[in-house]
């Protein structure tokens, strides 16, 4: 099994992280974006969008990121992290479109901005940043992880653009609830770290 990602994408991350915490033995491949890596030929024959992470398993390719969460949990027959029930379903599905919406347009988009150079507006980023970090924040205020006691693919999905949104110059200080919660994540075994940048309020 390969990974095909970049060290400093979040949505990259997801997929390593993920891959890590369930112990499955896979290839890091790691592009250089900044040489246009995922624009040759060879590389959009696997994703046509250009984009990271890409997961290779045998034939079969499988892109976009929480795409490859849901994969890999269905692949391992882990319902512990991707449970079964209509309810659980549901909502893990409701943080999956948080992922790919709020987080991509607040935090991911914030540090975009200073991590790669993206022109976006930074208040007007860091403004649904703390918008969305509100909601979680209330959301962890009676349980360890999103759906519960136990972590899922939604935590996984969430955590990478959260923990490292301080290089984007959103802080996270106001928020004792995705504070405790990150730390939980970072406890748990196989944990692999996104790497941080000093840059923002994380220099």
């Amino acid at each position: 099994m390969k990974l095909y990602y970049h060290p400093l994408s979040g949505h990259a991350h997801r997929a390593q992280l993920f891959l890590s915490l369930l112990g499955v033995p896979h290839e890091l491949v790691e592009l250089d974006l900044a040489n246009g890596a995922h624009k040759t030929p060879e590389f959009l024959k696997l994703n046509p969008l250009g984009q990271v992470p890409v997961l290779e398993d045998g034939d079969l390719v499988v892109t976009d990121s929480t795409a490859i969460l849901v994969y890999l949990a269905r692949k391992y027959d882990r319902s512990d992290w991707l449970p079964q029930d209509t309810v659980s379903a549901a909502r893990i599905q409701r943080w999956l479109a948080v992922a790919a919406g709020e987080i991509a347009y607040g935090p991911c988009a914030a540090r975009l901005i200073t991590v790669f150079g993206v022109d976006f507006r930074p208040d007007e980023v860091i403004a649904r940043a703390h918008r969305i970090l509100r909601v979680i924040d209330a959301e962890l205020s009676d349980r360890d992880f999103l759906l519960g006691t136990g972590p899922t693919i939604a935590d996984v999905a969430l955590y990478s653009y959260i923990a490292n949104a301080p290089e984007g110059n959103v802080d996270l200080a106001a928020y004792g609830n995705v504070r405790r919660w990150l730390a939980s994540m970072e406890q748990l075994p196989g944990f692999v770290a996104f790497p941080k940048t000093p840059i923002g309020l994380a220099a």
